[in-house]
């Protein structure tokens, strides 16, 4: 398999807060469903005048082939009142792998694949959901292959 992430690393992550819309749905649903709940998260915060502390994240409950649970947040510094479908969240602290992958969003499964497979020839055990931070993306410019997204995988402390 071609080599689609960086040398992944395992660090410490901090808890984050963080204001999130839940979305359960068809794998083939997420590029109809996301973007609308994108919008709705960044209006219902401005709207009670909290500001992004970072980029947008997606933090997955359970994936299989039909159905995806996660959260669309975005960090926050400032608590966000329950708005709709917005809700406080937070990431919690965790040792994670990290990596991070250059290109289109439609290849991130393959992405994840070899991530995880790095996770197992490690030794390493899974401990949770997995998380993606955008770091860069289609507001960056039309080239998907500079799109930056950070792939963190949680992981069971030895």
């Amino acid at each position: 398999m071609a080599t689609t992430i960086d040398t992944p690393a395992l660090l410490q992550s901090d808890r984050q807060q963080t204001a999130s819309i839940r979305l359960q749905m068809p794998r083939a649903d997420i590029q109809k469903e996301m973007g609308p709940a994108i919008q709705e998260l960044m209006a219902t915060i401005a709207a009670q005048g909290v500001v992004p502390a970072g980029p947008l994240i997606s933090h997955h409950f359970r994936i299989d082939p039909a159905v995806f649970d996660f959260e669309v947040s975005i960090p926050v510094n400032l608590p966000v009142q329950a708005s709709g479908r917005v809700v406080p969240s937070e990431l919690p602290a965790a040792l994670v792998a990290r990596t991070n992958y250059r290109g289109p969003y439609e290849k991130l499964g393959d992405a994840w694949c070899e991530f995880q497979q790095w996770i197992k020839a490690q030794g390493h055990e899974t401990a949770g959901g997995p998380w993606e931070r955008y770091l860069k993306g289609p507001e960056s410019g039309a080239d998907a292959a500079q799109w930056l997204t950070e792939l963190n995988q949680p992981i069971k402390r030895t």
